[in-house]
């Protein structure tokens, strides 16, 4: 099969290698997925640069973690109406060496999930990672219809999945971005207010768009640089999730605020999830999807397998609205 990968971490253009690695067979418990199209995220990119994830997991690695396509092989052990499902899949390349950027991936079958006929695959490579973050952020705990819900980030992969699901729940959804082409997408997904966070007083813009009452429910992706606005605005007993800390690692975090406000600061790690509230979520985006056809998957750009590099220089350049998308099926 064609494929990318890389022996040593590094920039993208002296570490990806385009060529032919063995087509891989599905063990027991697996499936083959033939990929359509791989998604990009910033952790793909960050492990490949050795960003934040110190040393080679395994001598050579296809990159990326989330894609679609369609099973066709299945391991023993697995339900043979799976064969020729269009499926869009996470994890990929999370404890495994080969990931998405690929024509073909063996994976868990449980790691998979049926991709919706109205979904192209470059959309339903959009799903996996930032979707089940999104999801996992909200859901939790519970419902949230009628909380006020704070998404920091609004435009990015995680927080635009968070800004329509919470919209689906019920949620009144306020979300920071900086700049307008941002504020527009976040718009776009459904947000009821979307405030400037380098303002000075988003505090404030913050707390009126809740008429006072602060927010309920914190989806965060910056925990270390949103830690102040985060403590401003948030109401007593507050839930803040934040899924990632940002490039600096020690936050001068006011314990008193966080003590008598009474909240509940969480990190989000997926991988360190159970199987079991992983599938909770792969269950709930299906019924989202399902009851939302319209929702956005948004795909910012596409480039073919061979121009892998440039896809994950466009995820390193921080200006993308939507998942930088591979596409994987080559001829």
């Amino acid at each position: 099969m064609k494929a990318i990968w890389y022996e040593k971490q590094g920039p993208a253009a002296e570490v990806l290698e385009f060529g032919e690695l063995p087509t891989p067979q599905p063990a027991p418990g697996e499936v083959r997925v033939r990929l359509h199209a791989s998604g990009v995220n910033p952790a793909d990119a960050n492990r490949r640069a050795g960003r934040m994830h110190g040393g080679m997991e395994f001598p050579r690695i296809v990159p990326n973690s989330d894609g679609s396509g369609v099973i066709d092989r299945l391991g023993d052990g697995v339900d043979h109406r799976l064969l020729g499902s269009r499926v869009w899949l996470h994890f990929g390349q999370r404890g495994r060496a080969f990931g998405t950027a690929a024509e073909y991936i063996c994976l868990p079958h449980e790691l998979t999930s049926p991709l919706p006929e109205h979904l192209d695959f470059a959309q339903g490579a959009c799903l996996g990672i930032p979707a089940m973050t999104a999801y996992i952020s909200l859901f939790q705990r519970g419902e949230i219809r009628g909380k006020y819900i704070l998404v920091t980030g609004g435009a990015g992969a995680v927080g635009h999945y968070a800004v329509q699901l919470a919209k689906w729940g019920g949620a009144h959804v306020i979300a920071t971005t900086n700049s307008e082409p941002k504020a527009a997408h976040a718009r776009l997904g459904g947000a009821d207010a979307v405030i400037d966070y380098t303002a000075p007083d988003a505090a404030q813009q913050i707390l009126d768009a809740t008429e006072g009452r602060g927010i309920d429910h914190i989806v965060d992706v910056n925990a270390v640089d949103n830690s102040r606005l985060c403590l401003q605005v948030a109401a007593n007993h507050a839930q803040w999730v934040s899924y990632a800390s940002g490039a600096g690692l020690e936050p001068e975090l006011p314990l008193a605020t966080l003590i008598r406000k009474n909240l509940c600061l969480q990190g989000l790690y997926l991988p360190g999830f159970t199987y079991e509230m992983r599938w909770i979520a792969q269950e709930g985006l299906s019924r989202w999807m399902k009851d939302v056809p319209d929702a956005i998957h948004a795909v910012d750009s596409v480039f073919d397998l061979r121009d892998t590099v440039k896809a994950h220089l466009a995820v390193e350049a921080g200006t993308k609205l939507g998942t930088v998308v591979v596409r994987c099926d080559t001829e």
